[in-house]
């Protein structure tokens, strides 16, 4: 497997200084944050930033694989807002496709405790991923729908049935164990059984419960109010998800592609060590997980 970089963890860098990071740190490929008004993500459709990208990609040898939008109104009942959503992701595959980059995260919408009209908001999401996934497959590119708080598919379960009604191979689901894990929802055994067939990309964090029985609560999409957290982040390996159990389930499931290391320094710096020493000791971690043959076995 190809260990990558996720710029959420390098917010003080700039895009070409996150690459040179994440090449000291020892990561083979980057997943860049594609959103405006961040210093480590690409401003959206700006083709001078990209362009600017791909040749320090090139020239630390640290090739970019995956761009993170934050676009979340892909399943909005308002007709423009729908469309707006759409063109977004238009731009992500585009500047994906500009990067060689083969694949894209997805929120799956929005939606929040609260919120009504799932039937509806469900259709404009299948109609919004049905629209975009020829045109994703076309540019070579697949759209990875993540198991994410604050969206229509926080479970795997939501996210295993919301790809397969789309039916496109250009439509896969991005694991996240840590986000089903501190949601409270599926363990890695059951979000094999229900997706382990449909992963497209993987996000590896960790973390440890500040209060394992609290019931989780988000208000927000991307990140988890700090009023609202029960866990705390961590370097991978130091926290409370089974990575070493996981890593040759992936494998036995037929995936051996990147795993995507999301250092949750942007959201949480004070849970976590700097980024050039958190992203050294995750690789380290994770290196010497896939170098013994026994897991993968004994999985």
């Amino acid at each position: 497997m190809r260990l990558a970089g996720h710029t959420l963890g390098t917010p003080n860098h700039t895009v070409p200084q996150a690459l040179g990071l994440f090449r000291d740190a020892g990561l083979d490929a980057a997943e860049v944050i594609y959103q405006d008004d961040y210093k480590s993500g690409l401003p959206l459709g700006d083709r001078r930033s990209a362009m600017e990208a791909l040749k320090a990609a090139e020239g630390e040898g640290v090739p970019i694989v995956g761009l993170t939008p934050y676009t979340t109104a892909i399943n909005s009942l308002d007709d423009a807002e729908w469309h707006k959503a759409v063109d977004e992701f238009r731009g992500a595959i585009d500047t994906a496709q500009l990067l060689g980059a083969d694949r894209v995260r997805v929120y799956a919408g929005s939606w929040h405790p609260g919120d009504t009209d799932h039937a509806a908001r469900w259709g404009q999401l299948r109609k919004a991923l049905e629209t975009l996934a020829p045109e994703a497959q076309q540019a070579g590119v697949r759209l990875c729908v993540e198991n994410h708080f604050g969206t229509m598919t926080q479970t795997a379960a939501d996210t295993a049935a919301l790809v397969r009604e789309i039916a496109q191979p250009s439509v896969r689901v991005l694991y996240d164990q840590a986000n089903l894990t501190f949601t409270h929802d599926e363990d890695y055994e059951e979000a094999f059984a229900v997706q382990g067939d449909l992963i497209g990309h993987v996000h590896v964090k960790d973390l440890v419960f500040t209060d394992p029985n609290a019931a989780f609560r988000a208000t927000e999409t991307a990140r988890v109010n700090a009023s609202e957290r029960a866990v705390r982040s961590r370097v991978v390996g130091s926290g409370v998800v089974p990575w070493s159990r996981i890593l040759p389930a992936l494998l036995k499931h037929g995936y051996d592609d990147v795993l995507s290391i999301e250092l949750e320094y942007r959201w949480h710096p004070q849970d976590l060590p700097a980024p050039e020493d958190g992203f050294r000791e995750s690789v380290a971690v994770l290196r010497s997980m896939l170098s013994d043959p026994a897991k993968v076995r004994n999985a």
